[in-house]
């Protein structure tokens, strides 16, 4: 007779596992609000204590549908870029939840940036737990648009009475390769039957046979093809034209080689209307914006974020390679060298009698911007005080490095404003500012952090004039929200390389030097 050992035979006796039930017919519900607001905020990670994340949607909410922590009570952390959740006695931030399918919680959050996070405006699953949720949401297609999962850096203009946008590298679903040659978008402008900017951005995408984003730009040869100076402007007869700059990319720091573009409303692409010299000392470089000068001339000032390259604002001027002329400090015809200037090879200062910088616009000469202007000054070759470039922290009169964005006259303040980025602050490009002046070149007020990020990045910021409300008062701009150069090991499910909305209240800006909670009304809550 065989024995059986007693731990065997004992588990022989035991009743065989049960099945398990289905996993909860609903999910449990968690809406982060702004506590100023009541407005649902996006981009606010609730973590367990065992390590699980949900990362609230374009609307606050998470949806959680963990079958193991169902009926029970649950802790979540509470996190987010430029908000902050209170500490209890231990300084943990966060909150106990009793979960329950179909249950619903409410969390309040404190805002510290002074700028409002509103949206996600692209990418797969914008409103993706309010759908789970049986929540409303403003978007027509709110899980999936174009086939978009991310992408990479803005690029915006009114054209023919719609916004038309234009972004980079473009992420598919089906393989990690996907669209390389711009992909664009059209919408509706507010009250013309668009959505308010406050509630978000409802796109039509070129999109493919297949349904995904299309290239918009064509051209042929191997490497990426990215778009610049997006621009509108006047052709024969006054049609509108709609050109850029292409740059068909080795790198990231190299191109095979670079051109005009312009776009063809019957073929629905941009063509190729002319190259540049790869060493071409001027070029449409960042956002343009019009301006007149004295002397009633109207020109196309590009900036990124300061005015540093300017064209006649005519369609067959920005085709022109020589009606191009750099704002800068050195004699007419240098070249930027590659590397920069140094000590041994000093810059060509163009100086007036008594030995100052003599500063203006000159044809084909190297354009001295905020970012080559501090590298001048860091290498000792000048000082920051000969320059129009010098921006200092409001709260504690610090210098604040730019390194790209945006210029506009605002009608609200009666001054020329910026939302540009900070080259290495608290993070390396995530670190959003504002300061206005009375001229393009003229001196800067000290600078405010508006928008702050966690170890992550927030580059080639845009804001968008088209979306202006209150006669200015109030902006809305977007920048790219990504892991990429910010040392963050763990990219944001969903949002990482996709555009990310704020609105800004200007009034809030004057008097303050620090970074403070928001408004206690919001206008454009819907």
């Amino acid at each position: 007779m065989m024995h059986l050992p007693l731990s065997l035979a004992a588990a022989l006796l035991l009743p065989l596992p049960q099945a398990a039930g289905p996993p909860p017919s609903e999910p449990f519900g968690v809406q982060v609000v702004d506590r100023a607001t009541g407005r649902g905020v996006p981009l606010v990670e609730l973590r367990t204590v065992n390590g699980l994340l949900h990362v609230t949607d374009s609307a606050g909410w998470a949806a959680v549908a963990e079958p193991g922590l169902m009926d029970q009570e649950v802790w979540f952390s509470v996190q987010s870029h430029g908000y902050r959740f209170p500490a209890d006695g231990f300084g943990y931030r966060g909150s106990r939840l009793k979960v329950a399918p179909g249950g619903r919680a409410r969390l309040e959050i404190d805002r510290l940036n002074r700028a409002e996070r509103l949206y996600r405006v692209t990418g797969e699953g914008i409103y993706h737990d309010s759908v789970l949720l049986g929540e409303p949401v403003p978007l027509r297609r709110p899980l999936l648009n174009g086939g978009v999962l991310g992408q990479d850096s803005v690029l915006s203009a009114v054209y023919r009475g719609r916004v038309f946008w234009i972004w980079g590298d473009t992420n598919r679903a089906s393989y990690p390769l996907g669209n390389f040659h711009a992909s664009g978008a059209l919408s509706q402008l507010p009250g013309r039957g668009g959505l308010d900017p406050a509630v978000g951005v409802d796109l039509e995408y070129f999109a493919g046979e297949d349904g995904f984003s299309r290239g918009l730009c064509p051209i042929e040869g191997p490497g990426p093809v990215w778009l610049d100076g997006l621009s509108l402007l006047p052709g024969a007869g006054d049609e509108e034209r709609l050109l850029a700059r292409f740059m068909r990319m080795k790198d990231l720091g190299a191109m095979h080689e670079q051109g005009f573009v312009m776009w063809n409303d019957e073929r629905e692409v941009f063509e190729k209307q002319g190259g540049l010299p790869l060493d071409a000392p001027l070029f449409p470089l960042g956002h343009p914006t019009p301006y007149r000068d004295a002397d009633g001339r109207d020109w196309l000032l590009f900036c990124n974020p300061f005015p540093a390259v300017r064209v006649p604002a005519t369609a067959e001027s920005f085709l022109d390679a020589a009606a191009y002329q750099g704002w800068t400090c050195l004699t007419e015809g240098t070249r930027w060298p590659e590397g920069g200037f140094t000590q041994e090879r000093e810059p060509p200062f163009d100086r007036d009698g008594d030995g100052r910088l003599r500063w203006g616009w000159k044809p084909a000469t190297a354009a001295v911007d905020g970012q080559r202007w501090a590298e001048l000054v860091a290498r000792g070759l000048a000082l920051a005080e000969q320059g129009a470039w010098n921006l200092s922290d409001a709260a504690t009169g610090e210098r604040v490095l730019p390194h790209g964005g945006t210029l506009a006259w605002n009608e609200h303040r009666q001054k020329w404003i910026s939302i540009f980025l900070q080259s290495w602050g608290t993070s390396m490009v995530g670190e959003v500012w504002y300061a206005e002046c009375d001229d393009p070149w003229g001196a800067w007020s000290p600078a405010t952090k508006v928008v702050s990020h966690d170890q992550y990045s927030f580059y080639n910021v845009r804001h968008h004039p088209f979306f202006d409300q209150d006669g200015g008062r109030t902006i809305y701009f977007e920048g790219t929200y990504t892991a990429t150069f910010s040392g963050n090991p763990s990219p944001t499910p969903r949002y990482d390389y996709n555009q990310v909305m704020y609105r800004l209240d200007l009034d809030r800006i004057r008097g303050q030097t620090s970074i403070s909670p928001g408004p206690e009304q919001d206008p454009g809550r819907s």
